[in-house]
């Protein structure tokens, strides 16, 4: 660890029973040195209690006095085998009970957009385990019907640069491996920004599709009369053989 558990409380105690300089407490405790300046003005963490890095196993009174001695001295933080690895802990990360019923439809939607990130990845993002990934992805969950894929950013499980950074881990990946992807697969593993700034592959509708290549021949070719088209081609339109035949009975 960089920096000492309980770091306000500490620089608190060390303000209060030692004639260090603010700015050795700041760099030891991680804190800025004006705000260590608060805190002997009493402008900051005000009713906090002192907490001794001494007795705590966290500084020697060795190192503290000379620091007293030498204002330019720095402090160290004492090796404690016990905080080894707390900063890097591994495991899924905890979602708080508020988020936790959107997590199937954060799964859903990242299983659905991006099915190159593997179950462990996919964990690791939103907090889930493995069995609950693998039922959305056979879709046996027991709620299936009702899950929609929600962007596991837009609901707030997750940071959008962290997406990024693992669907650019895949394609790493897959890109070692020599996997041939199509366009929607590269489109997918590039980040956010990326992806918005590409432009659409022009697309051929299916139905049209074998005929690009198709060229008629001169002698295919008619010369038909072209044909103008106006207002009163359409609507002045010749009368009815009917409408004719009642005009002459009525003549007659």
């Amino acid at each position: 660890m960089t920096k000492p558990i309980m770091a306000r409380a500490t620089a608190v105690w060390l303000v209060d029973n030692t004639t260090l300089t603010f700015k050795q407490i700041a760099d030891f405790t991680g804190m800025h040195e004006l705000e260590v300046q608060g805190i002997a003005d009493g402008d900051v963490a005000a009713g906090v209690k002192g907490f001794d890095p001494v007795a705590n196993n966290q500084l020697t009174q060795e190192d503290i006095e000379k620091g007293q001695k030498d204002p330019m001295h720095k402090l160290k933080l004492k090796f404690n085998p016990a905080a080894v690895g707390e900063e890097t802990r591994r495991g899924p990360r905890y979602t708080p009970l508020s988020k936790r019923q959107d997590r199937p439809a954060a799964i859903y939607w990242l299983v659905k957009f991006h099915p190159e990130l593997t179950d462990g990845q996919i964990g690791k993002l939103v907090g889930t385990t493995k069995p609950t990934i693998q039922a959305i992805r056979e879709r046996t969950h027991w709620n299936i019907a009702n899950i929609s894929p929600i962007d596991p950013v837009a609901l707030g499980l997750c940071k959008q640069s962290e997406l990024d950074t693992i669907v650019q881990k895949a394609a790493a990946k897959r890109a070692s491996e020599g996997v041939v992807m199509s366009d929607d697969e590269r489109r997918k593993l590039v980040s956010t920004e990326q992806s918005l700034g590409m432009e659409d592959a022009p697309r051929m509708p299916t139905a049209i599709e074998g005929l690009e290549s198709f060229t008629l021949r001169p002698d295919d070719e008619e010369d038909k009369p072209e044909t103008k088209y106006d207002a009163d081609n359409f609507f002045n339109l010749p009368d009815n053989d009917d409408d004719e035949d009642e005009e002459d009975n009525g003549r007659r």
